[in-house]
């Protein structure tokens, strides 16, 4: 606690102390200006943000950058550092002073509602993604909150289930990603989840907030509830929660006083938080003055564009460039039979462009993380931008009118007639591209979806376009895994634009014509079946519980335990050019550390980018993974260029957790790196021997 710190806790009175633990309304922290504290405004995110107008459920606009799920297949820290740099400009301009992300909870079933949100199925790329993103936010000055703190993987009964997991999956698996991103990053906040672990609601687990959190990890900042995940004030400041979101009108300092009087709570509890508190709010607000919006302060008007100056005070423009650069980059090219792809666009090919999503691109999911963008780019104008009157329109389903944050109107059209208009077009046309994808109430938190099908409606379609016989593009907008049963065969090349943000339109426009190369690979698995997904024994839990019984066997891990297979396997991703992996060796070893590269050369002839994925490969199989992504690097390479990529693996990247000798334990053998381009392709490989060796947590 610093001198400045310690004359305010002086100076507070017990009233003021507990005022400090819990907001003043929904977005501010609690302002005690006699003593220097203005209030803090906490803003939403993640992947824009969402500050209100004062009209329920109309935000001021914002860039709408692609979500997290989009982020997690650019496998591009460096990329991903950008996105939280603009963030933090639009936080600034708008007097926010902490945004409520990223979210880095791991995508246990494709069936969560908020898996747009999160990066992926694998610690290690969540965990390196996000610790860029916080980088590039903090240092702008804005604070950057990393959630939900911990196991919140469904949002069935998400504020009462109980997660059953034992402890080395949940050190492996669920806390492994918020490990990386404290340790490299410092994020100024980390907010609790809602759901229970073992029996115990987090915001008041104190294994989890202060022997791991604060004792093991050494982390010092801010722990802040997520909004209305308080169930018992007391216990949650005695576990090491600091400050509950939003305010409770006084309820919760009336219970933290009885809980003083009746010795429930400790005096040096109650003052450990409100030091976080001051802290914190020191470390948002230097000067001790409140926030300054530019924005704001040249008037908002309620659901109305901002003016030019205002537009301009966001950075709209660059950071509406940087959108459609990271929209790009995050493509998949899942399928491309006889290179299908890309289209030529000074061919003379009749184009059928089928879909409603091609009018109303979806570019985000629903809930708490919807951003008003502050522009959208029409994905059917930007196919004619590139190949002009070949393109012709079917809207082929019904589309609800959005504002593309929520759905407003249902569509009341027929939609057997839609098929058919779409059917007659494409018999007109040389080649189809068909825009489906999952609807927003698929995407939403609070509700989880019930299948990984796309709807039945989007399913005969396809098949009817099929049934023509002309080349078909599938173009898909998902933010987790769908199944593609009845259409995946029939379609001669597969594009997955994730929930790509409000550049999603001209990014897949350049992608389809060769103007920029697919470099998206996959964070997760698409499974062939939900039947065959880890969680589908047990999700969404019975009687109040959830058991992981699959323990550290997620995503690919689980598919390989198995030996299932699969739709695509996590990693993978097309491009328009070929690459090879040569010269893979073992640079230096020592009881500390492994040094690994491969040489990638592009074999090709198109400029493209390879996301070159290390995999380590135990000696002993048994209760471990056959292979674990434990590094991974995204390069650029022109036609003939060669790069070698290198690696340090540590300690950590050849361990277990061993809950009983309370260590991360590296067994004594010869570990595989794989050097792979998805978890099930390998590309080159060497061996290395590791001795017997323990780290303790507390490390």
């Amino acid at each position: 606690m610093s001198p400045e710190v310690a004359k305010i806790v002086a100076m507070l009175t017990l009233d003021q102390k507990l005022s400090l633990l819990s907001g003043a309304d929904d977005w501010h922290t609690t302002e005690i200006p006699e003593v220097g504290l203005p209030p803090v405004e906490l803003g939403d995110g993640p992947h824009g943000l969402r500050t209100e107008t004062g009209v329920d459920m109309v935000w001021i606009p914002s860039t709408c950058f692609p979500t997290a799920s989009a982020l997690g297949a650019t496998w591009d820290p460096e990329l991903v550092r950008r996105v939280g740099l603009a963030l933090g400009e639009e936080a600034r301009a708008l007097g926010v002073d902490l945004l409520l992300g990223p979210g880095v909870n791991m995508k246990r079933t494709p069936l969560c509602g908020r898996n747009f949100e999160y990066f992926g199925e694998d610690p290690v790329l969540a965990g390196d993604l996000a610790a860029a993103y916080v980088q590039g936010l903090q240092s702008t000055g804005v604070g950057a909150c990393l959630k939900h703190f911990a196991a919140n993987n469904q949002e069935t009964l998400r504020t009462e289930i109980s997660v059953e997991a034992d402890e080395r999956t949940l050190r492996e698996i669920y806390l492994e990603a918020f490990r990386r991103v404290i340790s490299a990053a410092d994020p100024w906040a980390v907010m609790c989840s809602y759901n229970r672990i073992g029996g115990v609601h987090a915001s008041q687990h104190r294994w989890l907030l202060t022997e791991v959190l604060r004792q093991e990890w050494g982390y010092p900042g801010l722990v802040v509830s997520d909004w209305d995940a308080v169930h018992d004030p007391v216990a949650a400041v005695a576990a090491g929660l600091d400050l509950e979101m939003p305010g409770t009108g006084g309820r919760s300092a009336a219970a933290l006083r009885r809980g003083l009087e009746d010795g429930t709570l400790s005096e040096a509890a109650l003052d450990q938080a409100a030091i976080r508190v001051i802290e914190f709010v020191r470390r948002c607000r230097p000067d001790g003055r409140p926030a300054h919006s530019p924005v704001r302060e040249a008037g908002i008007v309620p659901g109305a564009p901002l003016n030019r100056a205002q537009l301009a005070e966001l950075g709209a423009d660059e950071h509406h460039e940087l959108a459609r650069e990271v929209a790009t980059a995050a493509i998949t090219l899942l399928r491309n039979e006889d290179d299908l792809l890309p289209l030529d666009p000074d061919g003379a090919q009749r184009i059928a462009v089928v879909g409603g999503y091609a009018r109303v691109p979806r570019i985000q999911g629903g809930g708490s993380a919807g951003v008003d963008p502050t522009r959208v780019d029409d994905p059917l104008v930007c196919l004619r931008d590139l190949a002009g009157d070949r393109i012709a329109y079917a809207q082929g389903y019904p589309v609800a009118e959005t504002d593309f944050y929520r759905d407003l109107v249902p569509d009341p059209s027929d939609p057997a007639q839609l098929r058919e208009d779409a059917v007659r077009l494409a018999a007109e046309s040389d080649l189809v591209l068909a825009f489906v994808g999952l609807p927003l109430s698929s995407e939403v938190e609070a509700a989880d979806r019930s299948t990984l099908a796309l709807p039945e409606d989007q399913v005969r379609l396809l098949a009817a376009l099929a049934d023509t016989g002309k080349p078909l593009v599938v173009v898909l907008s998902a933010g987790s895994a769908v199944t593609m049963d009845g259409w995946h065969d029939r379609a001669g090349a597969i594009l997955l634009t994730w929930l790509g943000g409000q550049g999603v339109g001209s990014a897949t426009a350049a992608v389809l014509f060769g103007r920029a190369d697919p470099s998206g690979r996959l964070g997760e698995t698409y499974p062939l079946s939900l039947e065959d997904t880890p969680g589908y024994r047990d999700f969404p839990g019975v009687d109040g519980r959830v058991s992981y019984d699959e323990g550290v066997f997620i995503g690919y891990r689980w598919y390989d335990q198995h030996d299932l297979p699969v739709r695509y396997p996590f990693g993978h991703g097309l491009s328009y050019t070929s690459f090879g992996y040569a010269d893979a060796e073992v640079v230096t070893s020592s009881p500390d550390h492994v040094e690994v590269g491969v040489r990638i050369t592009n074999t090709g002839v198109r400029p493209g980018a390879e996301v070159v994925q290390v995999y380590v490969e135990p000696p002993h199989l048994a209760e471990r993974p056959v292979r674990e992504l434990r590094a991974f690097a995204k390069l650029w390479l022109n036609p003939g260029e060669s790069r070698m990529a290198r690696f340090t693996l540590h300690h950590r990247d050849f361990a277990l957790a061993d809950t009983t000798g309370r260590a991360w334990h590296q067994e004594q053998g010869s570990y595989r790196i794989v050097f792979a381009s998805s978890s099930r392709v390998p590309r080159a490989t060497v061996n290395v021997v590791r001795p017997d060796a323990t780290q303790p947590f507390s490390r």
